[in-house]
């Protein structure tokens, strides 16, 4: 971990380059640092993936209105500030993307950032 999955309404598709965020996502959670100038994530457990949602509904149903959610889940062990700071740093990061479609259409964004021990985890490499 971590493994950030990004849910969006496909209608913004064509609009924007989900391939490029996801990059730059991914990118961004690997160079964060704590306060000791320690990487926050581990290298290779390092995901970003998006999902369109070809059927949705967002508030009044409107075809323009659109929706990027962003879920990012770690392993416990962070404290609160240095989670706030990742939040933030990433949040900045989706704004910055998302900006001038946003200055076109109504875009909601919202991230969530969940912790927990998995009940079961098996790994292939």
């Amino acid at each position: 971990m971590p493994h950030l999955k990004i849910d969006y309404t496909a209608n913004i598709e064509a609009e924007t380059d989900m391939g490029a965020l996801c990059k730059v996502l991914a990118r961004t959670l690997v160079e964060l640092e704590d306060g000791q100038g320690r990487t926050v994530f581990p290298f290779d457990g390092t995901r970003v993936l998006a999902c369109p949602a070809p059927h949705h509904a967002v508030a009044d149903g409107e075809h323009d209105k659109a929706f990027v959610y962003l879920n990012l889940r770690i392993a416990p062990g962070r404290g609160a500030a240095l989670l706030k700071h990742v939040g933030e740093t990433l949040l900045a990061v989706v704004t910055a993307h998302f900006a001038p479609l946003r200055a076109r259409r109504p875009l909601r964004l919202t991230l969530h950032i969940d912790e927990g021990t998995p009940l079961y985890e098996g790994k292939l490499s």
